[in-house]
C-alpha cells in the first residue's frame, strides 16, 4: 500500500481547502424535513475539517449521497448533513444548492478563512459516475488543496476520487485524519500482522467474499467461515442445506476453497436453524450439512461459536467482516454476539482488532461493543477491496511521502 502525504504535511494557513468527504448518511422522513438517522460518517469527517479550520484554512466540502439518476433529486440533496455539520463544528457552514454551478462558485468566492462550504450532492450531474474531466476541472479550480477524507468511496474512479485530485497539478494533494488512520489499520493488518493473525468473515454470498477469502488464506492463521455462505460451503461438501441461502453455482469455488484452505480455513459444524423467517419460529440446532427438509440455518451453532470463541480469544490480530448469521434478529444474534464478544476480549488482552464496517460495524454497535475494539472502519466496500490486496487508484494519485 503507498504512503500517501497527510494532513499533517499541508499549511492550509489562507487556502482553500477541497475535502471529499462521505456524508453518505441514512435519512428519514418526508423530503423538506428529512432526519438523519445515522450521523457517524459526519462525526468522523469532523477532526479533519477542524484541523484544518484551526490553522487558518478554509474548507469546502464535497460529497455524494444515495443514488440519484444523474439529476438533482430533492429526496438526495446534502442539506440536512450540511445543517448537521453546522451543529457539531463551532464555525460557519454555508451549503451551495449546486455543485459547480452559480451558487457554488459565488459561495465558493465569498468564503472566508474558518468557514466551511457543503457542496450540493455530487452525483446531481452525469459527470462525477463518469469521471468527467469538465466536471473534474469546475471542481479542482475551488481549491489551492485537496485532501481524500472519503475512505468509504477509496475503492471508486469516481471524478471527485480520481479525476479531481489529477485536475489539481501540482497543488498539494493528501489524505484526511480518516483516511490515514484507515490505511494505517488495515495495511498494517495485512502486511505485518502480530499472529496469531485471524479472519473472521461472514455474509451471505461467497461471491461476494472470494478474493478476500483467497487473499487472507495466504497470509492468516485462521479464516472462520460463517454467515449464509457457509451453506454453500455445506452443500459443496455433499451436506444437506434444507430451505437455507445458498449459491449453488457456487459449489466447485467452494470446493477449491476448501482444497486451498486446508486447516486454516476453519468452517461451521453446527447450525442454529428455524422452520421460517421469524424469532418465534420452531428452531433446532443441527450438525453443519444435516439441516432438515422445512428448516433453514440462520445462525451458527453453540459448539461453532464455543470453537470460534477459542480461536479468537487467544489471536493478536483479528480482521472481521459479515455478521454470523441474522445478527438483526434474537435468538438467531448469538452466534454473531459470541463473536463479538470474543473479540472484545482478545483486544482487551492486547489485540488489535478491526471491524470491516457495513454490517460487522452495525453488530457491534448493536451489542455496545464499538468501544471495545481496535478499530470499526468506516467503508465495508472499501475495506473488503483492501482486503482483497486490491490498489486504490484515488489514493495512489496522492502525493506520496
Amino acid at each position: 500500500m503507498p504512503s500517501p502525504k497527510t494532513l499533517a504535511d499541508l499549511d492550509p494557513a489562507g487556502k482553500a481547502v477541497l475535502m471529499r468527504v462521505d456524508f453518505n448518511v441514512p435519512l428519514d422522513g418526508p423530503v423538506g424535513s428529512q432526519t438523519i438517522t445515522d450521523d457517524r460518517r459526519i462525526t468522523a469527517a469532523v477532526p479533519s475539517i477542524q484541523n484544518v479550520l484551526d490553522r487558518g484554512g478554509k474548507v469546502i466540502l464535497m460529497s455524494h449521497l444515495g443514488r440519484p439518476k444523474g439529476e438533482p433529486d430533492a429526496k438526495y440533496s446534502l442539506k440536512p448533513a450540511a445543517d448537521r455539520l453546522g451543529e457539531l463544528l463551532s464555525a460557519n457552514v454555508h451549503f451551495a444548492t449546486d455543485t459547480v454551478g452559480e451558487d457554488a462558485q459565488a459561495k465558493v468566492a465569498a468564503l472566508q478563512d474558518g468557514e466551511v462550504l457543503v457542496l450540493e450532492n455530487l452525483r446531481f450531474g452525469p459527470g462525477e459516475k463518469n469521471g468527467d474531466a469538465d466536471f473534474a476541472g469546475k471542481l479542482a479550480a475551488f481549491g489551492d488543496a485537496y485532501v481524500n477524507n472519503a475512505f468509504g468511496t477509496c475503492h471508486r474512479t469516481d471524478a471527485s476520487m480520481v479525476a479531481v485530485p489529477e485536475a489539481m497539478g501540482d497543488k498539494p494533494k493528501v489524505v484526511g485524519l480518516l483516511v490515514e488512520k484507515e490505511i494505517e489499520y488495515l495495511s498494517k493488518a495485512i502486511e505485518n500482522p502480530e499472529r496469531p493473525f485471524v479472519a473472521i468473515l461472514g455474509g451471505a454470498k461467497v461471491s461476494d467474499k472470494i478474493e478476500v477469502i483467497k487473499n487472507l488464506l495466504g497470509k492468516c492463521d485462521s479464516v472462520l467461515i460463517g454467515g449464509a455462505m457457509a451453506y454453500t460451503f455445506s452443500l459443496a461438501q455433499g451436506g444437506k442445506v434444507g430451505g437455507s441461502l445458498v449459491e449453488p453455482d457456487k459449489t466447485d469455488l467452494a470446493k477449491e476453497l476448501i482444497k486451498e484452505g486446508g486447516d486454516t480455513l476453519k468452517l461451521p459444524t453446527d447450525t442454529h436453524c428455524g422452520d421460517d423467517f421469524s424469532s418465534d419460529c420452531q428452531k433446532t440446532i443441527a450438525k453443519a450439512g444435516e439441516i432438515p427438509d422445512g428448516f433453514e440455518g440462520l445462525d451458527i451453532g453453540p459448539e461453532t461459536a464455543r470453537t470460534y470463541d477459542e480461536i479468537v480469544r487467544n489471536a493478536k490480530t483479528i480482521v472481521w467482516n459479515g455478521p454470523m448469521g441474522v445478527f438483526e434478529m434474537p435468538p438467531f444474534d448469538g452466534g454473531t454476539k459470541a463473536v463479538a464478544e470474543a473479540v472484545a476480549a482478545a483486544t482487551k488482552g492486547g489485540a488489535i482488532s478491526i471491524i470491516g464496517g457495513g454490517d460487522s460495524a452495525a453488530a457491534v454497535q448493536k451489542f455496545g461493543m464499538d468501544d471495545q475494539v481496535s478499530h470499526v472502519s468506516t467503508g465495508g466496500g472499501a475495506s473488503l477491496a483492501m482486503l482483497e490486496g486490491k490498489p486504490f487508484k484515488a489514493v495512489d494519485v496522492l502525493d506520496q511521502k
